[in-house]
């Protein structure tokens, strides 16, 4: 049922919180450094920590979930939610893993029994933003205000548990410094314009003093 990978970064596929009782799950450390030896960890409601990678899974693997090694801090931990009979069927899919900022984010609230495409109202925070007649609602080029605890309603079916979505800023290269003359041509250009007069010059006048300590 687990799985072990060296690596330092743990990826979940496919990338949501929320899961139901049977469905397949693959959680894997992604390669960082071979040199070093990394296990993939979970603290359950059973409070074990295993080395393990999921496949199928069922309520008792719901928990949190990272990759750790001897030599190295943590790696990024996730928290996975699975439902099962004795709950409502109903779950929000929705990216565990971080998402760009930016970027489209799709919400999707799902039942169990019933198709998946029923109205659903969406929360953030514990406060409504949205209901949508096919229970999709997509966030368009999320920020970091968009980061919160997500979940979804569906009348006559139930709540779902609730989901975090972080949001990572993108490092922009910074700006300010002077640029590179071999990568900006008129700089160059004008770097040459300035040094080749004063170079010719400077030849003629040592030259001509040559010139003249001969002829003397």
């Amino acid at each position: 049922m687990l799985l072990m990978l060296c690596a330092s970064h743990l990826t979940v596929s496919p990338n949501r919180s929320q899961f139901f009782e049977g469905d397949f799950v693959s959680l894997s450390c992604e390669e960082d450094d071979s040199s070093t030896r990394w296990n993939l960890t979970r603290n359950t409601r059973k409070q074990q920590r295993t080395q393990c990678g999921v496949r199928y899974v069922f309520p008792l693997d719901s928990g949190v979930y990272w990759c750790e090694s001897r030599e190295s801090p943590i790696s990024n931990m996730v928290n996975l939610t699975v439902t099962g009979k004795l709950s409502v069927w109903m779950i929000l899919q929705s990216p565990v893993l971080p998402v760009m900022e930016g970027d489209d984010v799709t919400l999707l609230c799902k039942t169990k029994t019933t198709p998946s495409n029923l109205p659903a109202a969406f929360f953030k925070d514990g406060v409504f933003i949205g209901k949508e007649p096919t229970g999709h609602m997509t966030i368009q080029h999320v920020s970091r205000s968009d980061e919160g605890l997500y979940k979804c309603d569906i009348s006559g079916h139930g709540e779902s548990p609730s989901s975090w979505i972080t949001v990572t800023v993108s490092v922009q290269p910074t700006s300010g410094a002077p640029p590179s003359a071999s990568t900006h041509p008129l700089t160059l250009l004008r770097y040459l314009l300035v040094f080749c007069p004063y170079f010719i010059s400077t030849l003629l006048m040592v030259s001509l003093y040559l010139s003249r300590a001969n002829n003397q």
